[in-house]
């Protein structure tokens, strides 16, 4: 008989990934994100539906992660700015192959999501100039 008592509890990838990205608006604001930095009331412009108060949970959630940064510019009133890390630009292809899934799905043409390999460079090379 096989003692499992010294054995680690071995955690499932994908319930991994998703307990960091599956709550509510997690998705949607990390697709807003990939159009370029954000401040608070553009994600609450962008996501009708949001209350600022779900908003603000999520950020602190995705930024724990490491999946997003936050910089507070010392201005008065204080101006934040949220981006996506380099962890962040990681669920991209995930995202990619979402998008993708839904166009077929929905049987319709392409949609202005910035997911797909070419927007992000394109992107990645308007917020360097």
């Amino acid at each position: 008989m096989f003692d499992t008592s010294n054995c680690q509890k071995i955690q499932c990838p994908i319930q991994f990934i998703l307990d960091i990205v599956g709550s509510k608006w997690s998705i949607l604001i990390l697709r807003e994100l990939f159009m370029g930095q954000r401040r608070t009331h553009e994600f609450l412009d962008a996501l009708p539906g949001i209350s600022t108060k779900t908003l603000t949970a999520r950020l602190r959630e995705l930024e724990r992660h490491g999946l997003i940064r936050r910089k507070v510019y010392p201005e008065v009133p204080p101006r934040v700015e949220y981006s996506l890390t380099d962890k962040g630009r990681e669920i991209q292809p995930l995202m990619s192959t979402l998008k993708q899934l839904g166009e077929t799905w929905l049987q319709q043409q392409d949609c202005h999501c910035p997911i797909v390999p070419n927007d992000l460079d394109d992107i990645e090379e308007s917020s360097v100039a």
